[in-house]
């Protein structure tokens, strides 16, 4: 009986989430400088590319690309945050913990300094991005690793300190190019999901499902895991392969979003522990609940990023810290009153 109630309860919540992420995306595409109402936005949408109006133009090369970035990036980073806390067992780590948003940093910093996004093209942002990040994911799996086996707390310190290393890297970099390749850094740093590429939103996009089905397949080992790896292997679990499994494809997802969209922070730390505050910590739940709770979360600190100082735009990655700590912290303070 207690279980099955259970299961009503997240199937209650998801479908919520799910209507909520309608909603934000619904407001995501109506709210800007130039505002909208949702049936307007319906209208324009039905019709397609035979209305070729300013406002359908708006909405389906700027806000809509935003809109899907946003749910994609906010899943992802959501989701990359829950699995890397289930398999260190800390809810202290996220991505960015390991050093990918520094490796990323790092990558692009170069790019940037040196003009190759000038001379070989604007996709050398996103790639150098990636291939930051990928860098130091390879450098903290491997000095981790010792005799086929994973040292979970070597790992977790070992990308910390990779992490100061390549942040001080960048800083040597922007401490010595020129203010405009500075200006351009820092813009980076700050997160936008003001991405033009349509390739690299559907990419992005795709990743993030990706891993969340292949994630599901986990859920078993991740709840095992709660009670630490020992007791997991006793229960059957190869806790080897599925820790190196699950690092490898949460810390690429994460690079992945890093290099679209930039360092958004917070949102793999937040969200998991406000759905585990919320609803426990069975993984049947918080990684679909992540994932949903992320892009709703992304969608909104998108729109407050564009109409807070409207018409310009504050960097997304500004939002996404403010709101998601205050956030937290109310929650925290009342779970310890109900305590």
């Amino acid at each position: 009986m207690l279980a099955q109630t259970k299961y009503i309860k997240w199937t209650i919540a998801l479908a919520a989430m799910l209507v909520i992420l309608l909603v934000s995306a619904g407001i995501g595409l109506s709210v800007g400088e130039l505002k909208l109402g949702l049936m307007d936005v319906f209208r324009l949408l039905a019709k397609g590319a035979d209305d070729g109006s300013m406002e359908y133009m708006l909405i389906s090369k700027i806000r809509l690309p935003r809109v899907i970035l946003g749910i994609a990036v906010g899943g992802a980073l959501s989701l990359a945050g829950v699995i890397l806390q289930g398999i260190y067992r800390n809810p202290l780590v996220e991505p960015f913990t390991l050093g990918i948003s520094g490796g990323a940093s790092l990558g692009v910093a170069f790019t940037i300094v040196f003009g190759l996004h000038i001379s070989l093209g604007s996709f050398m942002l996103p790639l150098s991005g990636f291939v930051g990040a990928f860098v130091i994911i390879f450098l903290v799996y491997t000095l981790s690793s010792r005799n086929g086996n994973i040292n979970i707390q070597n790992m977790l310190l070992t990308g910390v300190m990779v992490s100061f290393i390549a942040s001080s890297a960048m800083m040597f970099l922007m401490a010595t190019t020129s203010s405009d390749n500075l200006h351009g850094i820092v813009f980076w740093i700050m997160g936008s999901l003001d991405e033009p590429d349509t390739g690299l939103i559907k990419l992005t996009l795709f990743a993030s499902l990706l891993v969340l089905v292949i994630s599901y397949l986990f859920v078993q080992p991740l709840n095992a895991l709660r009670l630490g790896e020992e007791k997991a292997m006793h229960l059957g679990f190869n806790t080897n392969v599925v820790i190196r499994v699950l690092f490898v494809m949460a810390s690429l997802l994460a690079g992945i979003c890093v290099s679209v969209a930039g360092v958004i922070g917070f949102v793999g730390l937040i969200i998991p522990h406000v759905l585990r505050l919320l609803f426990g910590s069975d993984y049947r739940f918080l990684l679909v609940g992540s994932f949903l709770l992320g892009g709703i979360f992304l969608v909104l600190s998108d729109v407050v990023a564009r109409t807070i100082i409207s018409p310009n735009e504050l960097p997304i990655g500004v939002i996404t810290g403010i709101i998601g700590g205050v956030v937290f912290l109310l929650l925290m303070s009342q779970n310890r009153k109900k305590s």
